[in-house]
């Protein structure tokens, strides 16, 4: 096994955006080429690590000291780490080629009329702030500490309001404000309760967090984490800025907007479920309920958007709850379910916001009323966009369609022993009918029927190579998921399993 691989892992991205700063007017467009072939890199290291743990090599641990007397970079590279930070890395490599051509684009747009030396200025700019992503991503999936993990939470909002700021649409320094706001108040709440976890422990390691079990301060330290956590995930009520902030930035970050309200799923298993499952039993329930209200009014949500963008953002509200009603259902099974749909969901988000960027950077209209028929024009596009459409849907052989059975069948479980768990899991499997829905309601008012007048005499065709390529190989990687789901469950089960979680 490669030296500090996990190091290399996070830090890789960083390095590589430092160079293209200090680079940038040298570099120029040759920057996204430059951030993917680092992301390749990192990829590989992750396959290398998966392949590891998969062949049932012992867990990768890394330590090092940052500062004295004792805070330390706890790296942990284990079956639940490892699948997170791989399909979040691919899905960083695949919008860092998708963005080569669509960053220029949004430059001509805001900026036009700049120099060369601006352009390059603002071209480099978009890649160097973007590889702060996937260094914050990797950091949250292997981080034993507490403290580390909330650093990475801030340097995420951190990028993300930058190139908000730089690069969006409508308001988009407004929006990218209302964004920065709702991930501190979300982190701030995660640094409350690493504080009060401190205060019994004495210590930030992830490791220690079972020693809580029982605690009588113990309900409201996972009150405290819940109360933050569910605003990064947009659960209802807690959904407010998702529709806004998730409309209005660059669409070739929007599968890496799903990675960063999703990855809180992961942060709930890591930090609360597998440590302190006993003392979360009581929240099971309560996060089902909300889970299910989430999935159908952000469905009804979707239904009623009208721009191309406010329906891919709209429905990420209504997916991302799927993943919790697994982990509210509290078996063996729900949670490896849920957490497995949490990956299945950032690969098939990522399809259907891009296909969306694809339509509105052909033909540079957001309103579906003001589309149609555009699948004779644009053949590559309208096939993706049906494949995302299916993703989220849940249909064979996608990898969300498996994991979806699995998570269900877990929350049928709890379902046999409890009869508000079974009304909830219901109303869950109904409410994949009106995801169906707005999926290919879409499909059918921006690809077929016929062509808009307006349309007609346009010039539009399927967009460069360098921006649909990427998103078939994510297709691909979807259905390869979906027909060997033991690719991923496999890594899953021995963690969540040996904690201990009745089936």
């Amino acid at each position: 096994m490669m030296p500090h691989i996990l190091l290399q892992i996070i830090f890789i991205p960083a390095l590589t955006s430092i160079f293209i700063f200090l680079g940038r007017y040298q570099i120029g467009k040759k920057a996204g080429w430059i951030a993917g072939g680092s992301l390749l890199y990192t990829t590989y290291l992750l396959s290398l690590a998966w392949l590891k743990i998969y062949q049932g090599g012992p867990n990768i641990y890394e330590e090092y000291l940052l500062i004295e007397p004792g805070i330390r970079l706890a790296l942990l590279g284990d079956g639940l780490s490892i699948p997170v930070a791989f399909i979040a890395n691919v899905l960083c490599t695949v919008l860092a080629f998708y963005s080569i051509h669509y960053v220029d684009h949004r430059i001509e747009i805001i900026y036009e009329g700049i120099d060369e030396r601006r352009y390059d200025s603002y071209y480099t700019r978009f890649y160097y702030l973007f590889l702060f992503f996937p260094m914050g991503f990797m950091g949250i999936s292997f981080s034993a500490n507490l403290l580390v993990m909330y650093f990475f939470l801030e340097a995420l909002t951190v990028t993300l309001y930058f190139l908000m700021a730089y690069f969006g649409y409508i308001e988009r320094v407004k929006i990218a404000m209302m964004c920065l706001l709702w991930g501190i108040f979300s982190a701030v709440f995660f640094l409350a309760g690493s504080l009060l976890i401190y205060s019994q422990l004495g210590s930030f390691a992830i490791s220690k967090i079972p020693a809580l079990a029982g605690n009588p301060l113990t309900f409201w330290i996972i009150c405290v984490f819940l109360f933050g956590l569910f605003a990064k995930l947009a659960i209802f009520p807690f959904h407010v800025w998702m529709p806004w902030v998730h409309a209005e930035h660059p669409t070739c970050i929007a599968g890496l907007l799903a990675v960063y309200a999703n990855i809180a799923a992961y942060i709930i298993v890591r930090v609360l479920v597998l440590p302190l499952y006993n003392d979360f039993q009581v929240f099971g329930i309560p996060i089902m309920v909300m889970a299910v209200i989430t999935m159908i009014y952000g469905s009804f949500l979707t239904m009623a958007q009208t721009d191309i963008k406010r329906v891919a953002a709209c429905s990420t509200i209504s997916q991302i709850a799927y993943s919790m009603l697994g982990l509210g259902a509290l078996t063996m099974v729900s949670i490896e379910g849920g957490m497995f749909f949490f990956l299945s969901h950032i690969m098939g988000k990522t399809i259907f916001f891009s296909t969306a960027g694809l339509v509105v950077y052909t033909t540079g209209i957001r309103d579906i009323r003001n589309l149609g028929g555009l699948a004779r024009k644009m053949p590559i596009t309208a096939l993706l966009w049906v494949c995302g459409a299916m993703m989220l849907s849940g249909f064979p052989p996608f990898s969300s369609f498996t994991a979806e059975w699995i998570m269900f069948t877990g929350v049928f479980e709890r379902g046999a022993s409890n009869s508000t768990a079974l009304i909830v899991g219901i109303i869950g499997v109904m409410a994949i009918l009106l995801t169906v829905g707005y999926a290919f309601l879409a499909v059918k008012n921006v690809f077929y029927g016929p062509l808009k007048p307006h349309l007609e005499g346009e010039a539009i065709k399927d967009p460069p190579l360098t921006m649909c390529v990427p998103l078939i190989l994510l297709v691909a990687l979807s259905i390869v998921l979906g027909m060997y789901p033991k690719i991923v469950m496999n890594l899953l089960h021995p963690v969540i399993g040996g904690a201990l979680i009745p089936s």
